[in-house]
């Protein structure tokens, strides 16, 4: 297919100038918060105290004890969570109530935050992103994902570009190491107007519109680096990797 239409507005629109240094150059893979979790807990040095902001049903429990088994979770949630009051019934890991804005930890208590399809919900975001900070030890890591093109759902308020989702995080104190793409926004879309027919959920792990600018970047050589700027303009769901410095 035909795209240099794109690889010219590229060039135009400058944000590979703005973001660029953190658009990942090893692969164009499209991928999910749990990406960046697998990648932190098979690291050197393994994170040991973690925890999940927007927990829910406390479901990242059993993502981080995948890989070790003696993680010190805890989950966060505003009291009145839809997601939590339907579908929590674990009991085996410690879950904090908070205002929304201010995390109930001392400074530089956690290794790990993270924050899986939550800032969406987050009303005031940039008071909370700050206190995330907070409660990073220096050098710990952000990651998770972030609704970017995707319809209303469960009382969200935003939806973030990929130039304003790294904007309000550096603005928070946090450097941002990479910004990866999720399910495309277009499938979101679809997904929802549907009525989220199970099929959909394959979506997820990969979606039409992301085969169809890998199918371009193959048939015209274009690099990874390229193929996840292509992505990140047209993603629901934007994967993301901060730290703390």
């Amino acid at each position: 297919m035909d795209r240099t239409w794109y690889a010219a507005g590229v060039a135009r629109d400058g944000l590979d100038e703005i973001i660029g240094d953190c658009i990942p150059r090893d692969h164009a893979e499209q991928v999910s918060s749990e990406y960046y979790v697998g990648k932190l807990m098979a690291g050197a040095t393994r994170p040991m105290r973690v925890l999940d902001l927007g927990c829910g049903a406390g479901n990242s429990v059993d993502v981080f004890r995948r890989h070790q088994a003696d993680v010190d979770w805890h989950g966060v949630d505003i009291p009145d969570s839809p997601e939590a009051a339907q579908n929590r019934r674990r009991n085996d890991a410690p879950f904090h109530d908070y205002d929304g804005i201010h995390l109930p930890f001392d400074e530089q208590s956690f290794d790990v935050v993270y924050s899986n399809q939550v800032f969406e919900h987050v009303r005031h975001p940039e008071p909370l992103l700050r206190d995330v900070t907070r409660v990073l030890k220096p050098g710990g890591a952000f990651i998770g994902s972030v609704s970017s093109l995707e319809p209303y759902h469960s009382f969200s308020y935003w939806c973030f570009t990929p130039y304003g989702w790294h904007t309000i995080l550096t603005d928070a104190g946090l450097h941002v190491r990479e910004l990866r793409p999720g399910i495309d926004g277009i499938a979101l879309i679809r997904r929802q107007y549907l009525g989220r027919p199970k099929e959909a959920s394959a979506w997820f792990h990969k979606s039409p519109l992301n085969e169809e600018i890998d199918a371009w970047a193959a048939s015209t050589g274009r690099k990874p680096h390229l193929i996840n700027l292509a992505k990140l303009r047209f993603c629901g769901q934007i994967v993301f990797y901060a730290v703390r410095p």
